[in-house]
């Protein structure tokens, strides 16, 4: 099968390699897919996006007037894919279902401590052989209220690592896991209730309708002024104006994220020799008491071998003629938290 792969990334092109075998003709480019690009498909049974690529009504029924009958995302995530769309044209979307969990939630939890430690900092500091520790005070996570939005794969998994630091544990979810309940004794409250209470927010929800711009002014109001928010899940979850008023009027401690509202013309790109066009990324860059790291939570050996794999494997399914039990359909399309 001819399969062209767009926004390609040097670091996970060796790993599709590898989980090919040979058995399909992959060509790399660089370029994102949109609606600029969508004719590079021309001739391409299959296509394999990422997470930034738009796969809008247009982009979809350009791809099938070029002849693409399948497509795979490198993601868990489909927000970016008009599911409705692709079936009423007969192309069939599959995802990677879970790649490394894991790999997410330990990020969290990096970036989280590295957010309280005040590391950043202390290391720049050291770099400059000055060894002053003053306004580096962070606080114990042990006895800490850690609320978790989403306790599905990567939910639970922060939860288990929260648990192991002695945290009690706060989940939301429309679905209740009675395994963290035994387990960790995580206890099930409403989203205000959770805001309320938690020390920590660590957000694990997919991006859909219902969870656009679920963290916004009304939540921030309920939430401790010494709350840190984290975020490794999608960036519209959270509204970023809201957000950087909350950050800016102190209504919350701070905030480590490794997503972004708008990162879609921002993340995986170099600017450092020019100022990027997105006025409230550089204010929320600004702030001290806010850390960002370029959506790569996901970038571990492990997730890059599962990404490959599950990606070679939907083509061999297709190329088959076979069903893949990662095929996404606009039925399942409800709130899955």
């Amino acid at each position: 099968m001819k399969v062209l792969v767009y926004s390609a990334k040097d670091f996970e092109i060796p790993y599709l390699e590898d989980a090919n075998k040979g058995k399909h003709k992959l060509t790399f480019i660089k370029e994102s897919l949109s609606s600029e690009t969508a004719m590079k498909a021309v001739g391409f049974h299959a296509i394999s996006v990422f997470s930034n690529d738009i796969l809008s009504n247009t982009v979809l029924e350009k791809l099938k007037d070029f002849g693409v009958k399948y497509i795979t995302l490198r993601s868990v995530g489909h927000d970016n894919v008009n599911l409705f769309t692709a079936q009423t044209l007969g192309i069939k979307v599959a995802h990677v279902p879970a790649f490394s969990p894991n790999a997410i939630a330990e990020h969290a939890v990096a970036i989280l401590l590295a957010l309280n430690r005040k590391l950043i900092l202390s290391s720049q500091r050291v770099k400059q052989f000055n060894f002053d520790i003053n306004n580096l005070i962070g606080f114990d996570l042990k006895n800490k209220t850690i609320g978790i939005l989403g306790t599905g794969k990567i939910g639970s998994v922060m939860a288990r690592i929260m648990h192991g630091f002695g945290c009690k544990l706060l989940g939301f979810d429309i679905k209740e896991n009675k395994e963290l309940m035994d387990a960790y004794q995580l206890e099930y409250v409403s989203i205000k209730e959770l805001c309320k209470a938690a020390d920590v927010i660590s957000i694990h929800l997919p991006l859909n309708t219902e969870t656009h711009h679920l963290i916004d002014k009304t939540l921030f109001e309920l939430m401790k002024p010494n709350v840190i928010i984290v975020n490794t899940a999608r960036g519209a979850i959270i509204n970023t104006k809201d957000m950087v008023e909350a950050l800016v009027n102190e209504q919350i401690s701070g905030l480590a994220i490794d997503v972004y509202e708008h990162e879609r013309d921002l993340f995986f790109n170099d600017y450092s020799q020019e100022i990027p066009k997105d006025d409230m990324f550089i204010k929320l860059n600004a702030l001290p008491n806010v850390l960002i790291t370029g959506h790569h939570a996901f970038l571990t050996e492990e997730a890059l071998t599962n990404i490959a794999d599950a990606t070679i494997y939907n083509l061999d399914c297709w190329s088959e003629d076979k069903a893949t039990k990662n095929e996404l359909h606009f039925k399942s399309l409800k709130t899955i938290l």
